[in-house]
């Protein structure tokens, strides 16, 4: 198969590249990133050389850098490209509307005029918060944050080519991920990051919201799943079956870090912070799929491998993401 993979060089995507090469070795796969901040060339550099791997630079709002991926006649467009921070969707949501519903336009476009298979990566996060039970794909879209609200408004453009046009796409909703190559600003990697430099941990709030922890290479697994066996028009929710308030989070993570308490810092709420993200993932499950990995065994890797990789994070941390991350949260 060849796979067309936007945004690539990120967190998920590059974790989803080495997973496909090194399970479908018959695969070849064109990735398509546009190397934001979040997108780092160097999260794939041991497979840059590869047989069954290349790269091109590119916008995917930008409709001349997408017909130039396509003109490589990909069998199938995994979609993995968007902004995706929540609060950079605060200050700034003129760029997630740009990436996330425009660029998924673009996507749309030309692969259903090439009529090869779509998967839209997309989150737990546009179904809203729930207190109780959990969410399944049939569930209303209610986001609350501009960047849960970009990511809707994609998936509904995905429904309406399916629906219109006959186009073979399917979504995929996972929950919040975690592992190696996450860039330093999401909450496991950030936390990890600022103990190792001695610093304190910013916890919002009390530390009373709730979210499910997937493991990347789970993920991986899964959205691969979907890709080769998902039935199109389809959405299939993915979660780790880990659910921990922000607080009981933090608590693992000192642990991990033989860290005590007097290294959080407790800041002020972010705006609109929704209280709970829960998912149902029978669907899936259906198609044969398990989480495989033990939360605390998977957060004790990811601390390892931070701590074994200061040359990958540590320039990361500088330039513009101290600049955002002091006047976010201080000296701290």
């Amino acid at each position: 198969m060849r796979l067309l993979v936007t945004g690539g060089c990120g967190f998920i995507g590059s974790n989803f590249v080495r997973w496909v090469l090194a399970n479908h070795p018959e695969d070849e796969i064109l990735n398509l990133d546009k190397l934001t901040y979040a997108g780092n060339p160097e999260n794939l550099r041991e497979i840059a050389t590869y047989p069954g791997y290349g790269f091109q630079k590119g916008d995917i709002s930008n409709s001349e850098d997408v017909a130039e991926a396509f003109s490589w006649s990909p069998d199938a467009v995994v979609n993995f490209a968007a902004e995706t921070h929540v609060d950079r969707s605060i200050a700034s949501p003129e760029a997630f509307v740009t990436t996330d519903v425009l660029g998924t336009y673009r996507l749309l476009e030309q692969a259903r005029q090439r009529e090869i298979r779509f998967l839209q990566i997309s989150t737990d996060e546009v179904y809203g918060s729930i207190e109780q039970g959990s969410f399944n794909e049939e569930s209303p879209l209610q986001p609350n944050s501009p960047y849960s609200a970009s990511k809707a408004g994609a998936d509904l453009l995905v429904r309406s080519y399916v629906r219109t046009y006959g186009l073979d796409a399917v979504i995929v909703r996972s929950s919040n991920n975690y592992g190696p190559f996450q860039y330093p600003e999401k909450v496991i990697p950030l936390f990890l990051t600022n103990l190792i430099e001695g610093r304190k941990v910013p916890l919002y709030g009390e530390g009373k919201n709730v979210r499910d922890w997937l493991y990347v290479q789970d993920n991986c697994r899964a959205i691969d799943t979907v890709l080769r066996q998902g039935v199109r028009g389809e959405v299939y929710n993915i979660g780790g079956g880990h659910e921990l308030t922000n607080v009981a989070l933090t608590d693992a993570i000192l642990e991990a870090m033989e860290a005590g308490r007097d290294s959080i810092q407790f800041v002020p709420d972010r705006l609109g912070h929704d209280l709970r993200y829960s998912v149902d993932t029978s669907k899936i499950k259906s198609l044969g799929w398990e989480p495989e990995h033990d939360f605390q065994a998977g957060l004790r890797e990811t601390a390892a491998w931070y701590k074994a990789h200061e040359d990958w994070w540590r320039p990361l941390k500088s330039g513009e993401f101290r600049r955002y991350y002091l006047e976010k949260y201080g000296d701290i």
